[in-house]
């Protein structure tokens, strides 16, 4: 299942706008700051799937009900370029678990994803947002899901990203079924021959925190 957040108009618009922008990705500090507010925009969206209980809240004058969260969602992120996206959805929910998944390509005549250090809590019975700013192949989100299965059964598992590939969306409901729901605010047109998202914004990792080698 895919919900894709930009078919409507809202502010999110805007902070895409900002990312997308090459002559305004130059200040780290702004694109980082715009991921984190889709960040915590997301996180809104998704907390409406969540389950809730009602609570009795006493005030100076009385009592009211109201819903709260049963559980914190864990958060998981897949390093490095997840990081600034992982902050805005901790923002919002400020007593969550965490995870982190360290993943990378590996070049040659085929992209392959390495996947080489997971850290997470048990996850039995838990929610879990597994946030990527870039949908792009959809192999290391795949290989992640795995790799959480391997601590516990979810009781549900969401993908979050910013910006996804028809590419990645299709190789993730091959592999996943429609079981784990994508969330994005955008699905942008194709891959271009070295995998990255057209027209997508560029590397969110290099754009963050400065080129790899």
């Amino acid at each position: 299942m895919i919900v894709c957040l930009g078919q409507e108009p809202s502010i999110a618009h805007h902070y895409l706008t900002i990312l997308r922008d090459v002559s305004l990705q130059k200040d780290r500090m702004k694109f980082r700051n715009c991921v984190e507010r889709l960040g915590e925009i997301m996180a809104f969206e998704i907390s409406k799937k969540l389950e809730y209980e009602t609570v009795d809240v006493q005030t100076p004058l009385g009592k009211k009900a109201h819903s709260k969260l049963k559980q914190e969602p864990v958060l998981v992120t897949v390093l490095r370029a997840g990081l600034p996206y992982w902050y805005g959805f901790q923002r919002i929910f400020e007593n969550s678990d965490c995870g982190f998944i360290g993943a990378y390509r590996q070049e040659g005549q085929e992209i392959k994803i390495k996947v080489d250090y997971v850290s997470s809590p048990a996850l039995d019975g838990r929610d879990v947002i597994l946030i990527d700013p870039m949908l792009a192949t959809g192999k290391s989100l795949v290989d992640a899901v795995s790799q959480l299965r391997k601590k516990g059964n979810p009781k549900s598992i969401f993908i979050a990203a910013l910006i996804a590939a028809p590419e990645g969306i299709a190789y993730i409901e091959s592999q996943l079924g429609k079981e784990v729901p994508v969330w994005v605010f955008s699905v942008d047109e194709k891959l271009n021959h070295q995998a990255y998202i057209v027209p997508g914004l560029g590397d969110a990792g290099d754009l963050s925190f400065g080129e790899k080698i």
